[in-house]
């Protein structure tokens, strides 16, 4: 007798539309899942990088406010997914500072509804939470794993620390599976030039054929852990195929500065950025983390996952792949 074929697993993404939705979206897709993607308004969002990744056929669009718990209650009694990936809220630590009531409530309020949308129904739901290294605040030279204390210095970061702990107290007081990944920056052709490495990228792109002849950057000195996105999102899936639910810190282990992002991209284009850069204070930070780093080594352990993409590779598949936005 043949054996049955395994029932199609269906999942939801909830802020579907950003770079970690589309190649989340691709992945799953590629398992064969069932795709629900949610955005605020899905007839005005764009998304250019599922279709980029020529993947926005294959994904179910569903209109929803994360801040809105009817609605939030509402997509997930009809879809009834297997899984549920939190991706939504605002994602730029400098924007947070402008904004900080919508960061707060974008990221912490958004995920408690989903948390107790999932407590009330009490159905058999995995949930993953996307959280930040941010949390973290400036790791003064040590590498920051999961049982470092959080040290939140933004609303972004604030915002997030509130939302893992959150996943926390649902996890152990309700006994749901919900996890956090505490994701250091990860980047790709998917983002915006709000993001300084995209700026960075798009800067020497233009600088080298003749089309701008300066870049205007802020404090270029500070450290970060910069990863793939696509590489991290492998990272989300295995930690819902996990029987017991638990956080963990996705990073490549590597830190580096912003002088060395800056420098390894201006070399991708043959020049020299000390010739091609200035500095505006007004683009620092109100408050800046000098240092931060990371110590992945449970998610090596535990997952089986490890980042591909090292530096130089980051900069090499951000200058290769055509401009996005």
């Amino acid at each position: 007798m043949s054996s049955q074929p395994l029932p199609q697993k269906k999942a939801l993404i909830i802020g579907v539309s950003g770079q970690d939705g589309a190649y989340l979206s691709k992945l799953l897709l590629d398992k064969n899942y069932e795709v629900y993607g949610t955005s605020r308004d899905v007839t005005k969002v764009d998304l250019s990088g599922l279709k980029y990744l020529n993947v926005d056929g294959g994904v179910n669009k569903i209109c929803m406010r994360p801040t809105n718990f009817n609605d939030v209650f509402t997509t997930i009694s009809k879809v009834m997914p297997d899984e549920i990936y939190n991706l939504s809220g605002q994602s730029s630590v400098g924007l947070s500072f402008q904004q900080p009531v919508e960061a707060f409530q974008s990221i912490a309020t958004g995920t408690l509804n989903i948390l107790e949308a999932m407590r009330v129904l009490q159905e058999n739901i995995k949930f993953y939470n996307a959280g930040s290294g941010e949390v973290f605040g400036d790791t003064s030279g040590f590498s920051a794993d999961e049982s470092t204390s959080f040290n939140p210095c933004s609303p972004y970061s604030v915002a997030k620390a509130a939302a893992a702990w959150q996943v926390s107290c649902y996890r152990s007081v309700y006994n749901i599976h919900a996890s956090t990944g505490i994701l250091f920056n990860h980047e790709s052709p998917l983002r915006p030039e709000s993001y300084v490495t995209k700026k960075i990228v798009e800067g020497a792109r233009q600088i080298s054929l003749g089309n701008s002849e300066k870049l205007v950057l802020g404090n270029v000195k500070i450290s970060r852990d910069w990863g793939y996105a696509e590489d991290y999102v492998e990272a989300m899936w295995r930690m819902l195929q996990l029987d017991t639910a638990q956080d963990f810190v996705i990073a490549t282990g590597r830190t580096v500065t912003l002088e060395d992002f800056l420098n390894q991209a201006f070399i991708s284009v043959g020049l020299d950025w000390r010739n091609h850069v200035s500095f505006d204070e007004s683009l620092f930070r109100p408050a800046e983390i000098s240092y931060s780093a990371a110590n992945p080594t449970k998610a090596k352990e535990l997952l089986g996952w490890s980042a591909k993409t090292d530096l130089e590779g980051l900069v090499k598949k951000l200058f290769d792949c055509p401009v996005v936005n």
